[in-house]
């Protein structure tokens, strides 16, 4: 491989070295040493490109030897973040409850009662910004009104990143994308009406308010009944405590499909049967959707131009 004369070749063949790695990490990688890049060359105005980066090659490292650097720094630092794996079972049993020992189930069921409160102000967000973007394009405070609108999107893109990737254990992005260098300002402000990566976070975000509603109902619902299920012996044991009137003649029946009868103490302890494995099963849907959105995320939210 020929020694880089330019930033932009430097970057190319670190891209290059990188192919095959997680997206995440090239826009990181990508970022990293542009901006080391610029910063070596503002602090020497006098050298070219070409020397400087003959002298940043044995400091900083050439291409393949920086990609490698990489790989092997997001190799530890996965396993340092990466919580302990829980303890393989063989019984469907064991594996149908094993779920309460998964970390990463929590911090999806977390993320969907989340994402109703998230959805809501991304959609706002875009919406609104969209609108006023399209209104205030025809006055001169337009075009800078639209740059910080389409810049927010990019940081915010960035924060649901470090969300989705604290919560669902799914690798994103901690660097924006480099930014585009040796095109004139007017090129560069056109590129984010062109790059398709700006208008992918934007249908995410227009997206999350229907998922946001969708995860946040299922988690709050099923939840509720689970609850409610596996509290049944205990409203029986207070219910003539509590509800002295309740059960008078009868007026409150239970059929489980073999006649009507009235509630007793076997009916509580099946509903909290019930609520038990219904409770399970709502983790095991938590940790299923949480790994389904990671990958929407990461697909929506990371360019593939960096893979």
């Amino acid at each position: 491989m020929n020694a880089p004369r330019t930033i932009v070749e430097y970057l190319e063949q670190l891209r290059a070295a990188l192919r095959g790695a997680d997206p995440a990490l090239i826009q990181d990688a990508l970022y990293d040493a542009e901006e080391h890049l610029r910063a070596e060359l503002a602090e020497q105005p006098g050298r070219g490109e070409a020397e400087m980066l003959e002298h940043v090659v044995g400091s900083y490292g050439a291409p393949d030897e920086v990609a490698e650097i990489y790989r092997d720094q997001e190799i530890k630092i996965q396993r340092a973040l990466r919580p302990p794996p829980p303890p393989k079972r063989r019984s469907l049993v064991g594996r149908f409850f094993g779920v309460a020992a998964d970390s990463r189930t929590y911090g999806a069921l977390f993320y969907m009662l989340l994402s109703l409160a998230t959805g809501i102000f991304y959609f706002t967000w875009a919406v609104t910004g969209l609108s006023l973007s399209a209104g205030l394009s025809v006055l001169i405070i337009g075009l800078p009104f639209i740059v910080l609108f389409f810049g927010s999107v990019r940081v915010l893109s960035l924060v649901e990143g470090r969300i989705v990737e604290a919560m669902l254990g799914m690798r994103m992005p901690r660097r924006p994308v480099y930014p585009t260098q040796g095109m004139s300002l007017m090129k560069r402000i056109g590129s984010m009406f062109t790059d398709v990566h700006t208008w992918t976070t934007l249908c995410y975000m227009w997206l999350m308010l229907p998922l946001g509603i969708v995860y946040f109902t299922l988690a709050v619902t099923l939840l509720s009944v689970s609850v409610a299920f596996i509290g049944a012996p205990l409203a029986m044991l207070f219910r003539n405590d509590w509800l002295p009137g309740l059960y008078v003649n009868h007026q409150v029946v239970v059929d489980w499909g073999f006649g009507t009868h009235a509630p007793g103490w076997g009916d509580a302890i099946a509903m909290c049967v019930i609520g038990i494995v219904l409770l399970f099963a709502t983790l095991h849907l938590a940790r299923g959707l949480g790994r389904l959105h990671g990958h929407i995320a990461k697909h929506m939210l990371v360019p593939r131009a960096a893979d």
